[in-house]
């Protein structure tokens, strides 16, 4: 019994006196002040490291678990395994951290972030990291970022970004972004981008773009575009686009085209162009095909409309149309075929119920069946 009383009291006076060391120097530290096993505040230390609320650290290296919210701002740094119910924080984090609620760095973080809020971080952010609502860098982000509502990076992103509702980049978005409801980036973009609405680029977009309403880049595109609506460029357009209305480019189109409505172009039109309304461009060289109109000021190739082919004044068709009514205010070389061929000046041969050239001579102007002129 006496030995009983004997040990508790031993560990009482253990425990005031633990209690005393930490309060006199803010942690109780085994068995140096710098490294082995930390209990309390310690600002420098290498090892494990428990704490229940962090001020002013300035260095962690090991296994830190703190249980609260830092008491001010954190300026320290955390290299290796950070844990927290609130969730691990510091100027710099670099390792495997996770928090119930998030983890936060107010510079840099690298490695593996897990938040049930979310990870972020006020500079860059690399490595992994999972956010339950979102994951973001002020600056850079690079490596797999995946967020419930949303992952983006106020600078450029390179990687795999996935946001619930959105993901995307102040700055340049290189790799793979799917996002519920949008994804893209304010600067060039490269690689394949999914948006449940639509995806972009302020710039240059590269890749595979795919949204449920529409994909479109500020400059130039290439690659392969598909819009629910539509699909199209501020300048140049190259490779495969679809749009389920229309798509178009505000410079040249080349590649293949395809629009439920329309499909055109600013400056030239050049590959295959199909819509089921109209398609055109100032010029267009290849193959046009509109279940409405086609046209231009000069077209090459072949051009098939089922009600209208214009070619503009002073325009020139070099190839083959065939509409119910082709309409060469211009100069048509080569051949037309159609319900009504009409020709301001014509070099090839018409043909039709009706067919007119306007360079024939008067009774040789409006002839059925074929018209010529070859010289």
């Amino acid at each position: 019994m006496k030995s009983k009383k004997l040990i508790c009291g031993l560990a009482v006076l253990a425990i005031f006196a633990m209690q005393s060391a930490i309060q006199a120097q803010s942690s109780l530290d085994i068995p140096s002040r710098h490294f082995g096993l930390s209990i309390g505040n310690s600002h420098t230390f290498s090892g494990i490291r428990i704490n229940f609320r962090d001020r002013d650290v300035r260095r962690i290296n090991g296994l830190n678990l703190t249980i609260w919210k830092a008491a001010r701002e954190p300026r320290g740094e955390i290299n290796g395994i950070g844990l927290g119910i609130f969730g691990p924080a510091g100027a710099r984090l670099n390792g495997l951290m996770v928090g119930a609620a998030g983890v936060e760095a107010q510079e840099t973080f690298s490695g593996i972030g897990l938040g049930l809020l979310g990870v972020g971080a006020g500079d860059k952010v690399s490595g992994l990291a999972i956010g339950g609502l979102g994951v973001g860098g002020g600056g850079d982000v690079e490596g797999i970022m995946i967020g419930g509502l949303g992952a983006g990076a106020g600078g450029n992103v390179k990687g795999i970004v996935i946001g619930g509702l959105g993901a995307g980049a102040g700055g340049d978005l290189h790799g793979i972004s799917i996002g519920g409801l949008g994804s893209g980036a304010g600067g060039n973009v490269t690689g394949i981008h999914i948006g449940g609405l639509g995806t972009g680029a302020g710039g240059n977009f590269t890749g595979i773009g795919i949204g449920l309403l529409g994909v479109g880049a500020g400059e130039d595109a290439t690659g392969i575009f598909i819009g629910g609506i539509g699909s199209g460029s501020g300048q140049n357009m190259t490779g495969l686009s679809i749009g389920g209305i229309g798509t178009g480019a505000g410079g040249v189109m080349r590649g293949i085209a395809i629009g439920g409505v329309g499909v055109g172009a600013g400056e030239s039109l050049n590959g295959l162009a199909i819509a089921v309304g109209a398609a055109g461009a100032p010029v267009v060289k290849g193959i046009t095909i509109a279940g409405a109109a086609a046209g231009g000021e000069e077209v090459t190739g072949l051009a098939i409309a089922g009600g209208y082919i214009k070619i503009q004044d002073e325009g020139r068709l070099r190839g083959v149309s065939v509409s119910a009514f082709n309409h060469i205010k211009g100069e048509q070389q080569g051949l037309s075929i159609g319900i009504f061929n009409f020709a301001n000046k014509l070099k090839g041969i018409q043909i039709g119920v009706l067919n007119y050239a306007k360079n024939n001579p008067k009774w040789l102007r409006l002839l059925p069946v074929i018209n010529a002129h070859l010289r």
